[in-house]
């Protein structure tokens, strides 16, 4: 059946048909619980494509489901037939009618591309779930999502105009509100919703958020019979949706957003109700348990410092600030913020609270599940303290925040999801919140995560309504089964119970925030998705350059899971799969510091290649770019003199396009070691990391420069040192701790300060090194080491003026933060702007090497080279990294943040 199957689409689908173990294992799951593996994955290239992938599949009898950016929290959007996934090439806004306020989009466009559209004639598509910059509205829709402001615009069902849908059996048609009936179904719906009027009238509850089961409700006089609305929430279990029309809104001219603080989260739920009668747009509520989960792992994120007083927070956006602040003297605290920037900081502290929460504060793991239920607005304080006591009785923990102002209470759940007790605490969940009048789903959907649990919700009759709803659509109930209708068990399908690793977990790294345990590392991606974000940040630069799934964070952290499972990805720690999806890691570490749950790609890619080339020939880069410093060391005359040779390149595994820096004839150390002497001042130590010392050496005379100027006494280690951070890289773990002892053990012995130049090495002192050993030596050079922005700020004094762009280096970015170099400009009087541009795309041997430079132009292109070009401004770019792939790929010569000052005091 497979092949016949794969065979038929291949030939008849205009599209990616994608059958091989790494699509099927990065498709088994979308950001629930649940595996399930497909047979092929088809990313249609047009609507026709589409038809004809759903033809080929019904004629077969094979299950389809449809997916937008896999984000679905229930159990949605992974089956396993045919999947079909629209993000790739049907993303498009096809027209926007600003006098009529309507879109007409393909399935897979993201929300945030939309609105970049809409925007330029002041519309808006207002709902907008957390996941509004990487999300497709195909998905929106099959869900019925939300988002922070559908107390003021609704849900999607309620931003719908019709649907473009496909039923299994090939007909096409567009769905909206039905006068007449023009077709069978149209008659068949009708009859239905005859028959239960009264028991949906009486029967669902009359709440803000009611996504569970069908919207059986739209079919009513009084709602217009939409058949398209009646589809919104169905989770492609009844039709495929090509496409849709959807409503705009205006945005309001000024917004403002207030944090308010309270004693605790009951406080904050309790205060719903006297908001709701106010002009707001949003209210969203955030517990002190989200907020101490971001200050642990994330201490530099922008908005914590903004935070009032208080255990627990409302973000109210309004209108009318005043009027908010007035009504709520009870608050332990306000903040007004009209800013949209500082906005955008505060509001990531709640939009990235699905992430953190995966993680408790101990470390735990968290789950998902019961992770949306609604109930009336004046409900949501007693459901609160009624749900916590249930914890309790449970012995689980569960960080809660939510969509307060619609009811709506988000949590991940310390499960066990291996015993009963998860299956006894939903049962017990459902009831809880059906005893307040509430939905089993407020946001989220069904899935396979509540689908069982409907019953507890609805009546019989109401039941088997839903199940006639969805014959009339799929009467041979292929679309998206086991969801809604006919549900799967709510406890089968289980990932972590089904897929259990099998080979080894334990890694020769340290893994310290997962004890070591690969496994452990490589749940702690959830499918949020973060990393599928076009802009802003860091993560993902080569998923930004290549749009592939296996290129993304999340695709190479399933991969990762499903290579230690073994059941879809063979091999193991040789799996060629996992070794391609690793290639394009640009080991930028974006991830740790961007993704909510701290995946670090980066240290993974580490130990799979340490792993995966034990006791076998490497690619020869390894040898060439990732013993440089060796090379440097022994012979800086031969690698000045070859290479820049083009066969020398080619043997080495280096990219003929690439042209090699120049090793200058003198280093650093040799500059240094040749000039007079400050001998007076606090003493420091200058790291002279392989890049200054023998690429840049100008740098590292600026730097003393500076560091004499501001009253330092300047040293260099005793002996020849390096971090050992081209071998880490390269995945050869033993040579890079053999360097690492080395250089800590000509390093100890003082309390001196220790300053690095180039930001990728300081931070692998100051972070890697201590995944790489526990070496005591090695902890007490890293507690030395600072960045040179961290030791000149609290002397610094103003220098003169400039103006300057900085791009800031990945592993700067994701490890030391820029707090200090902000600093710096400032009091030096330097007027810096920090680009948000993302990676270089150089980053470190990555782009030298044979096969990478196209991505590497590409990372570059999105958005740093544009940026760059646009400005006069001096380019500041302390990596390395950063400054050779500007020079070579635009007429500029960017500078270290020690050579701007340097000429500041000469000047």
């Amino acid at each position: 059946m497979t092949s016949r199957l794969v065979e038929r689409l291949r030939t008849e689908v205009d599209g990616d048909v994608l059958a091989d173990p790494g699509t099927r294992a990065m498709y088994a799951a979308d950001a629930s619980n649940y595996r399930h593996v497909p047979l092929v994955v088809v990313r249609p290239r047009t609507v026709d494509a589409a038809v004809a992938a759903v033809g080929v599949a019904a004629e077969l009898g094979v299950p389809i489901t449809s997916r937008g950016a896999g984000t679905s929290i229930a159990g949605n959007a992974c089956g396993e037939g045919l999947v079909l996934d629209f993000s790739r090439h049907l993303n498009q806004v096809l027209d926007v009618d600003p006098v009529a306020r309507t879109a007409v989009v393909q399935p897979g466009v993201v929300p945030d591309v939309l609105n970049g559209t809409a925007g330029r004639h002041g519309l808006h598509f207002a709902p907008d779930p957390s996941t509004h910059s990487r999300c497709t509205i195909g998905g929106m829709i099959g869900n019925n999502a939300c988002g922070a402001h559908s107390v003021a615009w609704g849900k999607t069902v309620d931003n719908v105009e019709s649907l473009d849908v496909l039923l299994p059996d090939g007909s096409r048609f567009e769905a909206g509100p039905v006068a007449d009936d023009v077709l069978p179904l149209h008659g068949r719906l009708r009859a239905l919703r005859d028959e239960v009027m009264a028991a949906v009238r009486t029967g669902f509850p009359r709440i803000p958020r009611r996504v569970s089961g069908y919207n059986l409700d739209q079919l009513l006089p009084e709602n217009g019979f939409h058949v398209g609305r009646a589809l919104v929430g169905s989770e492609g279990t009844c039709v495929t949706v090509l496409g849709a029309t959807v409503k705009l809104v205006e945005i309001p001219r000024f917004r403002a957003l207030v944090v308010l603080g309270f004693e605790d989260t009951y406080a904050a739920a309790d205060q719903v109700v006297a908001l709701l009668s106010l002009d707001v747009l949003a209210i969203e509520g955030v517990n002190e348990d989200i907020v101490s989960i971001l200050r642990q792992r994330k201490p530099g994120t922008p908005g914590l410092k903004a935070l009032p007083a208080g255990r627990s927070w409302l973000f109210v956006e309004t209108v009318d600030p005043d009027a908010v602040v007035a009504a709520m003297p009870g608050a332990t605290g306000s903040v007004v913020v009209t800013d949209p920037a500082r906005m955008r900081e505060l509001w990531r502290i709640r939009e990235d609270g699905a992430g953190l929460a995966t993680r408790m504060p101990d470390g735990a793991e968290a789950w998902s599940g019961w992770e949306d239920a609604a109930v009336p607005p004046g409900r949501l304080g007693a459901y609160l303290r009624d749900f916590d006591r249930l914890l309790g009785r449970h012995g689980r923990r569960g960080p809660t925040y939510g969509h307060y102002g619609d009811g709506c209470l988000h949590v991940r759940i310390d499960f066990d999801l291996h015993g009963p007790g998860y299956r006894a605490f939903m049962e017990e969940a459902a009831d809880l919140v059906v005893s307040h009048g509430g939905s089993l789903s407020g946001e989220h959907g069904d899935g396979q995560a509540r689908s069982e649990l409907l019953p507890r919700m609805y009546s019989p009759e109401i039941m088997a309504a839903f199940g006639r709803f969805k014959a009339i659509f799929d009467p041979r109930g292929l679309m998206n089964p086991g969801r809604i209708v006919d549900p799967l068990p709510l406890d089968a399908d289980l990932r972590v119970v089904i897929a259990p690793a099998r080979i080894p977990v334990r890694t020769s790294l340290a893994l310290h925030a997962d004890h070591g345990d690969l496994a452990a590392a490589s749940r702690r991606c959830v499918g949020v998705g973060k990393c599928l974000t076009a802009s802003g940040g860091v993560m993902c630069p080569s998923y930004r350059a290549t749009r592939e799934e296996k290129h993304s964070t999340r695709g190479r952290a399933r991969l990762l899971f499903d290579m230690l499972n073994g059941s879809v990805v063979r091999g193991g720690w040789r799996s060629a799969e996992v070794r391609e999806a690793l290639d394009l890691c640009l080991s930028c570490k974006g991830c740790k510091r961007d993704c909510p749950v701290d995946v670090d790609m980066a240290t993974y890619k580490a130990e799979f290649l340490h792993q995966h080339y034990r006791r076998r020939l490497r690619p020869m880069s390894h040898y060439s770019m990732g013993f440089l410093p060796l090379w440097l060391a022994l012979a800086p005359g031969l690698v000045r003199a070859l290479g820049d040779v083009r066969v020398v390149k080619r043997l080495g595994g280096i990219d003929p396009r690439r042209s090699m820096p120049i090793v200058h004839d003198r280093s650093f150390r040799s500059r240094f070691e040749d000039r007079a002497r400050s001998t007076t001042g606090d003493p420091v130590i200058l790291f002279p990391d392989t890049f200054t010392d023998h690429f840049d050496p100008q740098v590292g005379m600026d730097a003393v420069t500076v560091l004499e100027h501001l009253g330092f006494q300047v040293s260099l280690p005793r002996k020849r040192v390096c971090c050992g951070l081209t071998w880490m890289s390269t995945g050869q773990l033993g040579t890079a701790r053999r360097v690492l002892h080395r250089t800590a053990r000509i390093m100890d012995g003082s309390d001196t300060p220790v300053v690095g130049l180039e930001p990728s090495c300081t931070a692998f002192l100051k972070s890697d090194a201590l995944e790489l050993t526990d070496d005591p030596a090695v902890r007490r050079l890293a507690g030395r080491v600072r960045t040179f922005a961290e030791q000149v700020a609290p002397a610094m004094k103003p220098l003169g003026d400039a103006r300057a762009v900085m791009q800031p280096h990945c592993h700067q970015y994701a490890e030391l933060g820029l707090d200090a170099d902000r600093e710096v400009l400032r009091t030096a009087g330097v007027d810096a702007t920090v680009l948000d541009a993302g990676c270089c795309g150089l980053a470190g041997n990555f782009g030298f090497e044979a096969g990478h430079y196209d991505v590497s132009v590409a990372v570059a292109e999105h958005v740093l080279l544009p940026a760059v070009r646009a400005t006069d401004a001096t380019v500041l770019a302390d990596g390395f990294s950063c400054r050779t792939q500007l020079r070579q790929l635009t007429d500029r010569d960017p500078v270290h943040l020690a050579t701007l000052l340097a000429g500041l005091i000469d000047s």
